[in-house]
């Protein structure tokens, strides 16, 4: 807290992240898939950053960024059995780190049966599916939504995919999919036209950044990934996240700029 504004390092930090990842592997590209020179390191310096949100603490974003550094090891070409034997490694640490806290238990305890802690922490989850289900197909229609009102917390940033659900049905949801589909994929085609390979890195990183919180966060709200508290980028009320997002595509729109100069010069005579 700021006194003016209220300000989350750890949305930058996911930045940071892809930011070094993409330093790091253009100057070890032909290492990447050796243990000592393209893993190692870069296991080491993300924890870093992992260990100081989740001293915040922001459990959430510090899973995310984890596996933001894995997904970019995996889609530059390291070796899938370092990846794993990481995974795995890092379970019981988790493990630890989820019983160590009660609220991060009655987390996973909601997760497994919402039902069974409907007036406590499944609560949230379960109101979620209400809002989906009384959507239907064309939903109530845009601000007619009730669960936001009385029963949904947190509809305006973590949860405002389920106040979409309500709202604009399955016809609405499917719309922000698609649209989020086709950021996507325009990213990761960003990224493979991109010759050079920092650039290349680049928007490959910021698009698995922002791939991997729309997952999460679609994921939790249908029940199907425990409470995390990330936002759905450039829809849920949150400035940092916005912000940070917003400079991921800014960063992105270069890159794709630079590629298109690049393939132009390349084309002329």
């Amino acid at each position: 807290d700021l006194a003016l504004i209220s300000f989350q390092p750890a949305e930058f930090a996911k930045l940071a992240i892809v930011l070094y990842m993409a330093h790091s592997l253009t100057k070890k590209e032909e290492k990447i898939k050796t243990f000592r020179v393209g893993f190692f390191p870069h296991i080491v310096v993300t924890s870093m950053l992992v260990l100081l949100v989740l001293a915040q603490p922001d459990f959430g974003s510090a899973v995310a960024m984890a596996a933001l550094v894995f997904l970019i090891l995996f889609i530059a070409g390291a070796r899938i059995t370092y990846i794993i034997t990481c995974l795995l490694a890092l379970l019981p640490v988790l493990w630890y780190l989820i019983m160590s806290a009660e609220y991060r238990r009655q987390r996973i305890a909601a997760f497994l049966d919402p039902w069974e802690h409907a007036s406590s922490s499944g609560f949230q989850v379960i109101q979620s599916f209400y809002a989906f289900g009384v959507g239907g197909l064309a939903g109530r229609g845009l601000g007619d939504g009730r669960q936001k009102l009385f029963y949904l917390p947190e509809a305006h940033t973590d949860f405002i995919f389920s106040a979409i659900g309500e709202e604009l049905g399955f016809v609405g949801v499917m719309g922000i999919v698609i649209l989020f589909f086709i950021l996507i994929s325009l990213g990761f085609s960003v990224a493979f036209r991109t010759a050079e390979p920092f650039g290349a890195f680049l928007a490959a990183g910021i698009t698995a950044f922002l791939g991997l919180q729309v997952t999460i966060n679609m994921a939790v709200v249908l029940g199907l990934l425990p409470t995390k508290g990330l936002t759905l980028p450039f829809i849920s009320y949150g400035g940092t996240s916005l912000v940070a997002s917003l400079i991921g595509v800014g960063i992105l729109t270069g890159v794709a700029g630079q590629a298109n100069r690049w393939g132009s010069q390349r084309r002329s005579p």
